[in-house]
């Protein structure tokens, strides 16, 4: 391994293990790294409150004592089967997917450089959606583990899909066309979705099963079917912190200082289809955290994808819990939280588009 120290730069033949330290705006982000570790630690403190929430709250009112009594340990009774049987994997669930979705958000506005980028404006939700709704239909067989390859090959093709219409007779896919490309691709795969789902019964059943984004129903099989990818993706999305911050920096400076851009790229999209396709699969196409909480979290952290990546870990589930458990107490039959975040996105999403100055990765 050839590596030097005359400046700033840490140059290795390995591109994952090639680092260039941040300007000091990146480092500390708006504060010191001690600010930022605080502000770690209150996440962390506000995400266990979530889940305490979670586990709860919800249409049998149960005694926060009993829930203790019973978490994890079943004893046959009604309340024992709701809070280990439905409430504990739920709540489960959502810390995957949330973390899922919210490193999913960020990796993509890194690696395309659009503070619009998300796993559902760029369309990648949609392409699993439609993926899993035409494997159905054309095969009959449903559950978890058949539909979510399906979920990744759809989610990878729309990603494909969306850049080449951005990119379509300029140099440069801008972040107001990929949004525009990614936001006619949705509204085409939605169509679509609808044709297949009129045509085939055994579609329809499986689509209303997860259609509008919700974590309720899904069980221990679909979490432990989906979460060791969204983990993965999580841990790889942690490794690639230093290359794209080195790659923020400009093609021609990351080259310049040993890193495969190409190969991290590459690399940056697999990770996206991992998280965003499992998390589609699991939870169904929730909308706009992957948008939201890397805006939040770099108002906090600055550009420092390490430090950005950490905070949407725990920023993002929180979100998530934090809708579905506002889901269960708005309605009373509950509203889903994909429905939840969608009216929370959506003045978000319009917001970021009518500022003058967007949040500078």
């Amino acid at each position: 391994m050839v590596s030097r120290r005359g400046g700033d730069a840490v140059v290795s033949a390995d591109p994952l293990t090639t680092t260039q330290d941040p300007p000091a705006e990146a480092r500390s982000g708006t504060g010191s790294a001690g600010r930022l570790r605080t502000g770690l630690l209150i996440c962390c403190v506000a995400l266990v409150a979530v889940v305490v929430s979670s586990l709860l709250i919800g249409s049998a009112r149960l005694p926060p004592s009993e829930v203790l009594r019973l978490l994890g340990h079943s004893d046959g009774s009604y309340a024992s089967d709701i809070i280990n049987d439905l409430r504990l994997p739920r709540t489960l669930l959502g810390l995957t997917v949330g973390a899922a979705l919210g490193v999913a958000g960020a990796l993509m506005q890194a690696i395309t450089r659009n503070p619009l980028a998300d796993p559902g404006i760029l369309g990648v939700n949609a392409g699993a959606s439609l993926a899993v709704v035409i494997a159905v239909a054309v095969t009959g067989f449903v559950g978890i583990w058949f539909y979510l390859w399906f979920a990744f090959i759809g989610a990878a093709a729309a990603s494909v899909l969306v850049y080449l219409l951005g990119a379509t007779g300029s140099t440069v896919a801008t972040p107001v066309r990929l949004a525009l490309a990614g936001i006619a691709v949705s509204a085409t795969i939605a169509s679509l979705v609808q044709t297949v789902i009129l045509l085939d019964q055994r579609a329809v059943d499986e689509f209303r099963f997860w259609a509008a984004g919700t974590l309720d129903g899904r069980g221990w099989p679909v979490f432990g079917a989906t979460t060791p990818f969204l983990l993965l993706g999580c841990v790889l999305a942690l490794v690639l912190g230093r290359s794209l911050n080195t790659l923020a920096l400009g093609d021609d400076v990351a080259h310049s200082l040993g890193l495969s851009v190409r190969r991290i790229r590459l690399l940056t999209a697999v990770v996206i289809t991992i998280l965003a396709g499992a998390a589609t699969a699991a939870a169904g196409p929730i909308a706009f955290v992957g948008l939201a909480v890397p805006h939040l979290v770099r108002t906090f952290t600055g550009p420092d994808q390490v430090w950005l990546t950490r905070l949407s870990l725990v920023v993002a589930p929180t979100l998530l819990l934090a809708a579905d458990v506002l889901g269960r107490v708005l309605v009373r039959d509950e509203l889903q939280v994909g429905l939840v975040t969608a009216l929370i996105g959506g003045p978000v999403f319009v917001l970021l588009v009518r500022r003058h100055r967007l949040v500078h990765l």
